[in-house]
């Protein structure tokens, strides 16, 4: 079954609605989605109704931002539900979000010579009961930098790179979970944790000791189709999921119509094992 199970919409750091979404699902004849917006289940019925009105199979799903000793780590979690866990989980996430926004903006301004402040960032928000992501930060900045006389002209996702991600100038890592928290909270919302783009992981020994040891924690599946994977990665991290009983997933990781990535590109089709996991089929 042809599936794209990571797709991003307006409930993080998305531009388009779940409707939007489910219709280039449709188009690009993707019969399998996962909405998996950053840190929250937010918006999951309207997610589902979106791909149902379209005629697709839809698993609930969400991507948690988490970082360790090695940088960033994303997990994403599918059939998970909100419980009394994902509440508290939640909570911590949003109001960790303001803290970490707001020590990136303080490091912004001094490095620019701007003066945004917190609510600049959560205006570019699509919707409010949505944690705060990095990503409405560098929006925020996008906006003053990329106008006037000397105008910067950067694109926000690399304005992201080049200024906000780890070892930047205006990088935060405050109030973090860590690999093994984003695991945790996972399976105790009663979904599968998969490792979201290893191949974004700087390659070498220090990434394979993570994959191992999220293994020994309770990985179930590896991201092996990816937008920007390689196919000698693809390959690398699939050999390694089949050699460790892990599960095998791929998505687009779209988040707008930006030239770089499509819904359902790279084509990843879902076994019946991971159809079985995900309960599409008994």
């Amino acid at each position: 079954m042809r599936a794209d199970l990571h797709l991003h919409t307006c409930y993080s750091d998305g531009k388009d609605t779940p409707a939007g979404i489910a219709a280039r699902a449709k188009e690009a004849g993707v019969a399998l989605v996962s909405m998996t917006d950053h840190d929250s289940l937010e918006g999951l019925e309207e997610k589902r109704a979106a791909a149902q009105s379209c005629g697709l199979l839809c698993v609930a799903g969400w991507e948690v931002s988490s970082y360790g000793a090695i940088g960033k780590v994303h997990v994403l979690g599918y059939g998970c539900r909100q419980n009394g866990a994902y509440d508290g989980f939640l909570r911590e996430r949003k109001e960790g979000a303001l803290v970490r926004a707001e020590d990136c903006i303080r490091k912004a301004n001094a490095y620019f010579g701007t003066s945004l402040n917190l609510e600049d960032a959560l205006r570019e928000r699509t919707k409010e009961q949505t944690p705060l992501h990095t990503m409405h930060v560098v929006r925020a900045y996008a906006r003053v930098l990329n106008t006037g006389k000397n105008a910067l002209e950067t694109a926000p996702g690399e304005l992201y790179e080049q200024y906000f991600s780890k070892g930047k100038p205006a990088y935060s890592d405050l109030c973090r979970p860590t690999p093994a928290d984003a695991l945790r909270i996972v399976h105790e919302t009663g979904g599968i944790a998969v490792l979201a783009h290893p191949g974004r992981i700087e390659a070498g020994a220090a990434r394979e000791a993570l994959m191992d040891e999220l293994c020994a924690l309770g990985l179930d599946g590896i991201e092996c189709v990816y937008t920007t994977h390689t196919p000698e990665e693809t390959a690398y991290f699939t050999r390694y999921a089949r050699s460790h009983g892990l599960l095998v997933t791929g998505g687009s990781d779209f988040h707008a119509e930006d030239g770089r990535r499509f819904v359902g590109k790279p084509v990843f089709e879902a076994d019946e094992r991971l159809l079985r996991a995900l309960r599409i089929v008994s």
